[in-house]
């Protein structure tokens, strides 16, 4: 953002500076100005203002007049010819013209009763599709099918017509999105801001050697669910210097380059309410978009530089970082994301003209992880830099306002950034983590007099060439709770990541809030045919919002009649997914008496998609050397697996490679049949997600123990009925809690065994064939090349044969025991049956409601704040 002193902006080539607004922007648009007590009308005559101002319709024919006024008008198309994708877009229209509405009415209403408000700061948004769950947030679905059936579409093709938002990638993002409905349906006056990403990670191709990257061009046919707010602009600048001036911690920041973020907004409704929430996306622009100077030169290529230079900062999500460019432009893009968001938030509380110690009073700040952690310099640099606020009481109200959530153990994923990256990109902010390093190990050296080496481990910045900056140290002392996101993984956080920090702040500094999910996409949206007849059994569907309801449903688990409509259920969304990848992968998949299991989550080692492939090879060589008469005895399996490997990472782009040669052997084996299917899903999305979870017979979730922060896939698997197979990690030990450790099938070391593990294999080598014989075999069949050439996959199977670090080998034995005794339950229908029944019976916990509950109450201090639509449009001068 501007500093004092800096130069005149480049995009006005010289000119004066545009003459500033005179319009007061409230949260999301204007309120009346005031004279003394009265609204003063300022624009034109107040009743035919008032008399045409859109009310929210809900009838059948009032939403056939939107659709087709936004077929002529919106997309200046005709009937004839139109496609699915118009009729999306239309339809899509029809919805954003009500959630503007009720979102303009809840940010005045908001506005007006100047409530705390909670600001979640995350890199990842998973939205995926809009379409389906604003209806069903709206209560509004059934009147629109009727509406799409009646203008010649079906609902299932228009909404198989919108693309799935790119704006995250895996478990962060996701939750990111259950927390945002969670918040809108608790009515809890909430923000999210993240960036507005042209391309997404990427689209994931897969071919016989493994996954290709492609652009995901998602927004090549527009959002018709954002607004733009072209006129919401924040400068945000990088390079320059910066210089002390008198004071404890003051400076200023000159020169360098600046670029817009201009903020995009997308409403977000809460469920049986008229709560919506805000969503603010930030895109990258230039200040100057063309250099004609440059242009008339000839030098075509400075002439949109610039251009280029800027936009590339929201191009993609998670650059690939293996080269200093895209380290530096990961810097780049989460600066300026918290750059302008910090400024939004700031502009919004000066117009209640509180000081500046009231701050904490009325915002609370989430980091999603450490990926916003700049924002704590930031917010530092404006209070001491721009608002004259003196050090202490500026670091005060830092620590007040923010809050951090810590989602992993893995040590890459504890974000550390050089110092002279930091000194060069953003000079004031290394100036000012200096600062925060100094005063803090001041006060350490206080309470831990001549403890040198504490100084250092507690360091923010770790000694090395370069140094380099520890975000998550920075993360925790700048604010005022620290919290993991499952039990076990919390208790690793105490002990294991910030013990010091612990002994230093105090235990009550550092807490537990375990994920959760929202039952409205999950189950309602996801499962039609198994939340219709939870529906119906229960009686009501106040379970979207309760879901401890589902406990109901445990007095029928041994009613014969019941497990038969329950069979019936995941039976047609099995059919659903067969139908799916017939249409879109050209496979035909066994759906009767089949047992399908899934893996589906972000490709890396530590997940272990690796173990679960080794042993789909080991029961693929059992399974030929049986005879005929005892394969008729098999359990016939499909094992579909999904996720992305990250562009730069070869190991995990290896397991990819792995599954889809072992696939290709595996399904035109004659001797095999339809009594094992392997299958790679390509580019898995959220879209993706709610066809195939439902779909599950049981799930996966088999990292290493004590490496899986938490998951949520575990929780969406067994909510749709899904058995769960995993190690003692993550939100699975409380899912074996919740639901009884009868209905999941646990196996592999201890999170406390693993170090031990790691020890032996490193000093006290044994060779493979000492430690899994089973495997030994399966990996002699890899390289006689029985499922392809093995130098494709070498790399792969030595992390295993020689540092074994994610422990694959010595959990081999016990997981191929589990998924024995997995295939024994499962002839056992009655015995499946009831296990499927209990596991959602007792999902209630896992609400992403209970989660953001908790967050409100012990981390924001937020009260909800119900806003009825008629009464908040009467209190902003409109009508309801």
């Amino acid at each position: 953002m501007s500093a004092p002193g800096a130069a005149s902006d480049p995009a006005s080539g010289g000119l004066p500076a545009q003459r500033p607004r005179y319009h007061k922007r409230s949260a999301t648009g204007f309120l009346p100005e005031k004279e003394g007590e009265e609204d003063v009308w300022t624009l034109g005559d107040e009743k035919v203002w008032k008399a045409n101002i859109p009310t929210v319709t809900r009838s059948t024919p009032a939403i056939e007049r939107e659709i087709v006024h936004h077929v002529y008008s919106s997309l200046a198309r005709q009937p004839y010819g139109l496609d699915e994708l118009g009729a999306y877009q239309a339809v899509a229209l029809s919805v954003r013209d009500k959630l503007v509405q009720l979102w303009n009415e809840t940010q005045a209403y908001h506005t007006i009763k100047m409530p705390k408000r909670v600001y979640y700061f995350s890199l990842e948004f998973l939205m995926g599709r809009t379409l389906d769950s604003a209806l069903l947030n709206l209560a509004l679905r059934p009147e629109y099918v009727e509406s799409v059936k009646d203008l010649g579409f079906r609902m299932e093709d228009v909404i198989e017509s919108e693309r799935d938002a790119a704006l995250g990638n895996g478990g962060l993002g996701r939750l990111a999105a259950c927390y945002l409905d969670s918040m809108a349906s608790l009515d809890l006056p909430a923000w999210g801001y993240g960036l507005r990403y042209t391309y997404g990670m990427f689209k994931q191709g897969i071919r016989p050697d493994g996954q290709i990257e492609l652009p995901d061009p998602w927004l090549e046919h527009s959002n018709p669910w954002e607004v733009a707010r072209l006129d919401v602009t924040v400068d945000v600048r990088f390079y320059g210097t910066a210089e002390r001036l008198p004071g404890k911690g003051k400076g200023v920041w000159r020169g360098g380059k600046e670029v817009l973020a201009v903020a995009y907004d997308v409403p977000t409704p809460g469920a049986g309410t008229d709560n919506t929430n805000n969503l603010r996306l930030w895109a990258s622009r230039p200040k100057r978009e063309f250099d004609l100077g440059a242009f008339n030169a000839g030098d075509y290529d400075a002439a949109v530089a610039e251009s280029v230079d800027a936009e590339t900062i929201s191009s993609v999500l998670y650059p690939n970082d293996n080269f200093y460019a895209g380290k530096e432009l990961r810097l780049k893009q989460q600066y300026l994301w918290c750059a302008a968001s910090l400024h939004d938030i700031i502009r919004r509380f000066k117009k209640m003209r509180k000081p500046f110690t009231a701050f904490p009073d009325y915002v609370a700040i989430q980091l999603n992880d450490t990926h916003p952690t700049i924002a704590i310099p930031e917010l530092q640099r404006i209070l001491v830099d721009e608002e004259d606020v003196e050090w202490d009481t500026a670091w005060a109200i830092v620590q007040k306002t923010f809050g951090y959530t810590n989602h992993t153990v893995m040590p890459e994923a504890l974000e550390k950034w050089p110092v002279p990256m930091l000194s060069n990109l953003l000079p004031r902010h290394m100036q000012i983590i200096f600062d925060i390093n100094l005063f803090f190990l001041q006060a350490v050296e206080r309470k831990f007099p001549k403890d040198r080496e504490r100084l250092a481990r507690m360091s923010l910045i770790e000694e090395g060439n370069p140094q380099q900056v520890r975000f998550a140290f920075l993360a925790v002392i700048g604010s005022h709770h620290t919290n993991g996101v499952a039990a076990l993984h919390s208790q690793l956080v105490k002990t294991q990541l910030f013990p010091e920090f612990v002994e230093f702040f105090g235990a009550e500094r550092f807490g537990n809030v375990t994920n959760g999910i929202t039952p409205r996409r999950w189950l309602q949206q996801a499962n039609p045919p198994l939340a219709s007849l939870i529906t119906s059994t229960l009686g009501t569907d106040l379970w979207v919002k309760e879901l401890d309801r589902l406990k109901a449903l445990e007095r029928l688990v041994d009613d014969a009649a019941f497990h038969a409509k329950w069979n019936g259920a995941r039976k047609e969304a099995k059919a659903r997914f067969a139908e799916y990848a017939k249409k879109h992968l050209g496979l035909e998949l066994p759906v009767e008496g089949v047992l399908w299991d899934v893996q589906v989550k972000r490709i890396h080692e530590y997940k272990r998609q690796s173990l679960n492939i080794l042993g789909v090879l080991h029961r693929y060589r059992a399974i030929k050397f049986l005879s005929p008469e005892d394969r008729k005895k098999v359990v016939p399996k499909v094992v579909l697996f999904g996720g992305k490997a990250a562009p730069g990472y070869y190991i995990a782009k290896q397991v990819i490679r792995l599954i889809v040669q072992a696939s290709e052997v595996i399904n035109n084996d004659p001797d095999i049949g339809d009594l094992l299917k392997v299958v790679f899903v390509p580019d898995y999305s959220v879209s993706v997600a709610e066809v195939l979870i439902p779909a599950a017979d049981i799930s996966q979730h088999i990292s290493t123990a004590g490496t899986e922060a938490s998951g949520t896939s575990n929780m969406k698997f067994c909510l749709n009925g899904a058995l769960l197979v995993g190690t003692v990690d993550g939100a699975s030990i409380e899912i074996g809690q919740e639901v009884g450790e009868d209905q999941c099938y646990f196996f592999g070391h201890l999170s406390d065994q693993i170090e031990d593990l790691r020890y032996n294999q490193r000093y006290h080598r044994v060779p493979l064939e000492e430690r899994s014989p089973a495997l030994a075999v399966v990996v002699e069949d890899l390289k006689k090349g029985t499922f392809g050439n093995y130098g494709d996959i070498a790399p792969l199977i030595d992390t295993i044969i020689n540092d074994d670090h994610y422990c694959v080998a010595d959990d081999f034995d016990s997981y191929i025991d589990t998924l024995a005794l997995i295939d024994a339950d499962w002839v056992d229908k009655d015995k499946w049956a009831k296990k499927s029944i209990l596991t959602v019976a007792r999902m209630g916990f896992f609400s992403s409601d209970r989660a953001v509950n908790q967050y409100a109450e012990e981390i924001w201090s937020v009260e909800p704040e119900k806003v009825n639509y008629a009464t908040a449009a009467a209190l902003s001068g409109t009508k309801g």
